[in-house]
């Protein structure tokens, strides 16, 4: 069993247990074989004093109010930016080492922003913050496919467009594109149901996710240029994005352009990808074979298919991309970080 008494293994917090991400999270632990001696699950005060059963052990939700981190040495937090810029320090203060899934450190300097396939050397030692970043959950399948591709070719530019699943907006955006299907197909005048997304995702694209910036770009576009760069320590890596929603319950596609410094051979390229870790080709043996994101397969593996090297410009290449964003793009990464920390005896 995961849950073991080796005074090796860490003892782990979970703020935000409740959530989507957290209760994936808990489901991953038990399905890889995480091994920890104490669980303490965390949320608000809304959330707080349910029961949750994991592993055939019962746990009562602590308020995140008040809670004592100094017990913990790992706190993964996945209840949005506003608490983890409140809490996040106060948790690493008191000693834990804290990964957290939202968008309040990424930038920090001090602490590593990490996709373990990608840049893994970042956790040979505890960050100077006591935190570390897990990126946004478009940034890291697509990570994952530029870092082979820029130490065989060099990376000259990529503009990639994104096809967010409702899942990226948690349990509310799930329910509300259900109740809007539901409400359109009975009634096809009805304008759907609005308040986590606006108009109502049901039966429509919604080509803006998170704040709009100044620069017309919004703060999701933002963070793939970013966070990519940091990750690949590629700080001038030329990186352009549209975001866009669409009603899809669960997994976020990308098409992504990749123009490279260098011609690149698509049998190569393909061969390339195929051989990284948890990435699934799915025309490796079949031209033109692509993924969606119901019939994708493994939600453990980054999914490619639609490769294609442009005749007019043979550096450049198309990818599609899909991925679960719950997992791949936010629990998985997060729980493979601890699994990278633990083996580097870091933990």
């Amino acid at each position: 069993m995961p849950r073991v008494t080796d005074a090796t293994a860490p003892r782990i917090a979970l703020v935000g247990a409740t959530g989507v991400v957290g209760t994936t999270l808990l489901q991953l632990m038990e399905e890889r074989g995480f091994r920890y001696r104490d669980l303490a699950l965390v949320a608000s005060a809304r959330s707080a004093g349910r029961e949750v059963t994991v592993e055939g052990h019962t746990y009562r939700v602590h308020d995140l109010d008040g809670f004592d981190f100094s017990g913990t040495d790992v706190a993964f937090f996945s209840a949005g930016a506003k608490v983890s810029t409140t809490f996040a320090p106060k948790a690493a203060a008191q000693g834990a080492l804290v990964i957290d899934n939202t968008s309040a450190f990424r930038m920090d300097p001090d602490s590593p922003l990490v996709v373990p396939q990608a840049n893994a050397h970042e956790l040979d030692k505890r960050p100077a913050s006591g935190i570390i970043a897990n990126p946004n959950c478009s940034t890291i399948p697509l990570v994952r496919l530029l870092k082979p591709v820029q130490e065989r070719w060099g990376i000259r530019q990529a503009v990639v467009s994104t096809y967010q699943a409702a899942s990226g907006a948690g349990y509310s955006g799930i329910d509300e594109l259900r109740a809007g299907a539901r409400a359109v197909l009975d009634d096809p005048d009805n304008a759907g149901v609005t308040g986590t997304f606006s108009p109502s995702l049901a039966f429509d694209v919604i080509p803006h996710i998170d704040r709009l910036l100044d620069d017309g770009f919004t703060f999701e576009e933002q963070k793939m240029l970013q966070e990519s760069r940091k990750i690949l320590s590629l700080p001038h890596l030329d990186i352009t994005t549209t975001c866009v929603r669409v009603p899809v319950v669960n997994s976020h596609s990308e098409a992504a352009w990749i123009e490279c410094h260098n011609t690149v051979d698509r049998d190569e390229l393909v061969h390339l990808l195929a051989e990284q870790d948890e990435v699934t080709v799915h025309d490796l043996k079949t031209h033109g074979a692509f993924p969606t994101p119901r019939t994708a397969g493994d939600p453990n593996h980054v999914h490619v298919g639609r490769v294609r090297v442009a005749a007019h410009n043979p550096r450049g290449f198309w990818l599609w991309i899909v991925a679960d964003n719950v997992r791949i793009g936010a629990a998985l990464n997060a729980l493979q970080i601890a699994e990278a920390l633990t083996e580097r005896g870091v933990l």
